[in-house]
């Protein structure tokens, strides 16, 4: 096929809306391996999984991640035209490539300091999963429902402050508790596990920023 022919095809596929279907649906595959990663470290949180084993496993999820954000940079170069702004693209990519990162490293981390007992995890990173599936949600509904985008990000919003309310709650209780080592340890985790929710929270942030320029 010639350049002329490949330029050519593009513009119709785009013309026909595969390309941003193509787009959205790269975006939502990155999604859906951040939720692995969350879900596994809740299995570690929750002692299902042991933390050498999730430590392993969680390397691996996250080379998945790259690969899906390395494809979607590859389509951004090829597409003529997407969805909503490419730099909105590009930085709710970021976000969520932000998320699996700091989930790696709480993963790490809890194996690294060995804390006893990890359960005070367990509920933020519950809240992280539903973020994210709202946020898949939001962007399930960016091309044929782009009205109804507005209540899924405000949800993973929400999950985002649940995040945050819950570490505050569990470092309230550890201020009123002795200065210990095991103390320490799970501040370092709380501090790990609320990065994880603004990250999320800056993921909601650009796709709705991105879906008010798309409505002017």
């Amino acid at each position: 096929m010639t350049g002329l022919a490949r330029r050519v095809a593009r513009a119709w596929d785009e013309l026909r809306g595969r390309s941003g279907r193509r787009v959205i649906g790269l975006i939502r595959g990155q999604v859906a391996v951040a939720r692995s990663g969350a879900v596994l470290a809740r299995s570690a949180a929750s002692g299902a999984v042991g933390r050498s084993a999730a430590r392993t496993r969680m390397a691996q999820i996250e080379h998945e991640g790259d690969a899906a954000r390395a494809e979607l940079v590859r389509a951004l170069w090829r597409i003529l035209a997407t969805p909503i702004d490419r730099e909105d693209l590009f930085r709710l990519s970021r976000s969520i490539d932000d998320v699996l990162d700091h989930l790696r490293d709480f993963v790490r981390e809890a194996d690294l300091f060995g804390p006893a007992d990890l359960a005070f995890a367990a509920e933020p990173l519950r809240a992280v999963i539903d973020g994210l599936d709202q946020l898949e949600e939001a962007l399930r509904k960016t091309l044929g429902d782009p009205g109804s985008v507005t209540v899924a990000v405000l949800a993973t919003r929400k999950s985002r402050s649940r995040v945050r309310q819950l570490c505050q709650a569990r470092l309230t209780e550890l201020f009123g508790e002795p200065l210990e080592m095991e103390t320490l340890r799970e501040r370092e985790l709380l501090s790990r596990l609320d990065a994880v929710g603004r990250r999320l929270g800056e993921a909601a942030d650009t796709l709705a920023d991105a879906m008010l320029k798309r409505s002017h």
